[in-house]
């Protein structure tokens, strides 16, 4: 059993016990979180396709940690002009653990 679900203007694929890194939101670690939009749902034989959303269908999550990524760096440069510009970015991001997958 699965489900793609949209979060932070991204898509995820959710199972019962995976564990996500999604786009920080502000609840605490601890919590249960409810997405709603569920793009596509599929438990065994059966997919339920939403258009755009499967009406009914729901995600319960709860939320782990909150944390920051990997480092990037971003290196600006414009050859025999002087220019250069180094700047790193450290993206923030929340961790939850599907629970349970509800398809309405």
């Amino acid at each position: 059993m699965y489900a793609i679900i949209r979060t932070g203007g991204k898509q995820f694929r959710a199972e019962p016990g995976k564990t996500l890194r999604i786009p920080s939101i502000g609840n605490e670690p601890g919590e249960t979180l409810r997405f709603e939009d569920v793009l596509l749902g599929a438990d065994g034989d059966s997919v339920k396709i939403g258009a755009p959303a499967v009406s009914g269908a729901s995600v319960t999550a709860e939320v782990v940690r909150h944390g920051k990524g990997e480092k990037i760096i971003i290196f600006k440069h414009k050859r025999r002009k002087n220019y250069r510009r180094k700047q790193g970015h450290r993206q923030k991001f929340t961790e939850v653990r599907v629970n349970e997958i509800n398809l309405g």
